[in-house]
């Protein structure tokens, strides 16, 4: 049994360059008076889900209570592909699945403003025999199977991923979808050779729907599986 943000624990060491801790001066104050606004906590956990469809990035902060409250949506400029997973290195498609990213996979440096990497291939990518690298969160509006936020957009969304690593948080969980999982996106979108796949998917997006907690996820046979709370 392999925890999915256990494997990915690629380095430890949180980096920081001229670039991201002069952003991180202007931002810092800025979102603490959003999230005091919001009753959350600065440097709290943070958990991110993004939906290829809908070109959104959600990300939540964990409340004193447990829970975890949506605290902003954040357009995804442009990712590469189609629907469905990245399967190989090269072949510009944008992955689908749980990732996470740790200290260690954080880039202040990045040609694109800031970035960070989503951790692909995770284990079970691996299992699949599928490969790729550098699979980033980064600003800008380029992408070759990365997800680009914009510069404004990556700023805020690097800064909070940054405070909530500092404080602790040893990896912050990345969800990938194809689409929200509506009868309506089933209905136009699911009728397709990913549907069992994706159907596994839906059951990490609707543990989390429920409980506003992200659900622990493992790999058996190949695929997906959540764990009961």
């Amino acid at each position: 049994m392999w925890w999915l943000w256990c494997v990915m624990a690629l380095g430890n060491d949180l980096k920081t360059s001229d670039r991201s801790l002069r952003v991180r001066e202007i931002q810092t104050p800025i979102l603490q008076r959003r999230l005091e606004e919001m009753a959350l906590d600065w440097g709290a956990p943070v958990f991110l889900r993004l939906f290829k469809h809908e070109s959104v990035l959600e990300l939540w902060i964990q409340t004193q209570a447990g829970t975890y409250r949506r605290f902003a949506n954040y357009p995804i400029c442009r990712f590469s592909g189609e629907l469905g997973p990245k399967q190989k290195e090269g072949d510009q498609q944008a992955p689908e699945g749980f990732y996470a990213t740790t200290p260690g996979l954080m880039n202040p440096y990045s040609s694109y403003h800031l970035s960070f990497n989503v951790g692909y291939p995770n284990a079970f990518d691996r299992s699949l025999g599928r490969t790729g690298s550098l699979i980033m969160i980064h600003g800008s509006c380029v992408s070759i199977g990365c997800f680009a936020m914009t510069d404004a957009g990556i700023e805020e969304i690097y800064t909070l991923v940054e405070a909530a690593l500092l404080k602790g948080q040893k990896a912050v969980p990345i969800h990938i979808f194809p689409f929200k999982f509506s009868p309506e996106n089933w209905e136009i979108l699911g009728q397709d050779q990913w549907n069992p796949f994706w159907r596994d998917l839906e059951k990490a997006y609707e543990a989390f729907e429920k409980q506003r907690i992200p659900p622990k996820i493992r790999i058996k046979n190949t695929r997906y599986v959540v764990e009961e709370p």
